[in-house]
């Protein structure tokens, strides 16, 4: 919870200061009222906007009960209350969570991967998403994703402060303010992408622990990102890292390291199969 209230802090301190810096006094009251909704929204209702972005509806026990009780196995040996169940009716094999803590969490699967992954396989996707729900990196990516957003907004509004002349005339270098406003929306990413990367890691981990089968998952995560390559979609951009492969496949592969959103997945099923070695020598 620490590191959710400290994102969130950062970019309200983030938004006061370029408030001040752009208009003055008024300038800051105002970024911090605006910073101060948007923390609000996102950690009360990401994830509605999430499940929107899929197409996806919540599901209860009586329509999808094979879903339903792998999932609640699982959350059982995880020590995790019951998430909300939904499907979304892509045909892509995918899945992800969301929510803002274990209590109120989401763990969402297309119709693709429950058609096409084998069941312990389908126990490994479950098992990382509910690491996600133990982690509470939902959240965190959540944060993470909307502060990358509103540091681009306010970059943009340096930009055009800096070609015009901000209303905050105290000395700024207007060179300097441009430089600050090309430059910190992609330290941003950087840095978004990186917690992204980091989540993932820690999520296949955790879900080869919960199930104490690591190669079920790191089968599924092979077939997974096979899959994405061959068949589209259709989903928000903005919603991508939430997912347990990239969902835009063949944009991924040509992402440098340090704008992917996921790692490379040979890089994680080889910490998966060093991970299952362990457990045989255990």
């Amino acid at each position: 919870m620490l590191r959710i209230f400290g994102l969130m802090l950062a970019m309200t301190l983030l938004f006061v200061f370029v408030g001040d810096r752009m208009f003055g006094g008024g300038g800051a009251v105002l970024f911090l009222a605006l910073a101060t909704l948007m923390n609000f929204g996102m950690y009360w209702w990401s994830h509605k906007v999430v499940l929107r972005m899929y197409k996806a509806q919540i599901v209860d026990r009586s329509q999808a009960p094979g879903l339903y009780a792998r999932v609640d196995a699982l959350r059982r040996r995880a020590g995790l209350p019951m998430p909300v169940v939904a499907i979304s009716s892509q045909k892509q094999a995918n899945a992800f969570a969301t929510g803002r803590n274990p209590e109120n969490a989401v763990v969402c699967f297309t119709q693709g991967i429950l058609s096409g992954l084998p069941d312990r396989e389908l126990d490994g996707v479950i098992a990382h998403e509910l690491a996600h729900i133990k982690h509470r990196h939902m959240l965190v990516g959540t944060v993470a994703a909307t502060m990358a957003g509103a540091i681009g907004m306010i970059a943009s509004i340096a930009r055009w402060g800096a070609i015009f002349g901000s209303s905050n005339d105290d000395g700024d270098n207007p060179l300097a303010l441009l430089v600050m406003a090309i430059v910190a929306p992609l330290a941003a990413v950087v840095i978004q992408m990186a917690i992204s990367r980091r989540n993932e890691f820690q999520a296949d981990r955790t879900g080869g622990e919960i199930t104490g089968d690591p190669m079920g998952l790191a089968r599924a995560l092979r077939r997974l990102e096979q899959g994405a390559g061959r068949i589209p979609m259709n989903v928000n951009p903005a919603g991508a890292a939430l997912a347990i492969v990239h969902p835009f496949g063949g944009m991924r592969r040509g992402m440098t390291t340090l704008f992917r959103t996921h790692p490379p997945t040979e890089e994680r099923v080889a910490a998966l199969r060093q991970q299952a070695d362990g457990v045989r020598a255990g």
